[in-house]
């Protein structure tokens, strides 16, 4: 805060209010992987961009709950060849 730069005061500022938060990090460095969270949004994000032509988002919910859930795929009543 000595500084007569004030983006350095501005920046010194942020770090303050966000220590905790910033120190939690720290902390829990090897206790917490975020891999499974990152493929899950991954699949997410792909999934979603599939259905951009799907005409109610319920149909987009049902598509996500197989995606994610990994439920079985109903049978069709007939095949598309």
């Amino acid at each position: 805060m000595r500084s007569r730069l004030e983006p350095i005061k501005e920046i010194v500022k942020t770090l303050r209010k966000h220590e905790p938060l910033i120190m939690n990090w720290f902390e829990a460095k090897d206790a917490i992987s975020l891999g499974a969270v990152e493929g899950q949004n991954n699949k997410l994000k792909s999934s979603i961009r599939k259905s951009y032509g799907f005409k109610k988002a319920s149909v987009l919910k049902i598509a996500l709950y197989h995606r994610l859930g990994d439920l079985p795929t109903p049978e069709f009543t007939h095949k598309y060849f």
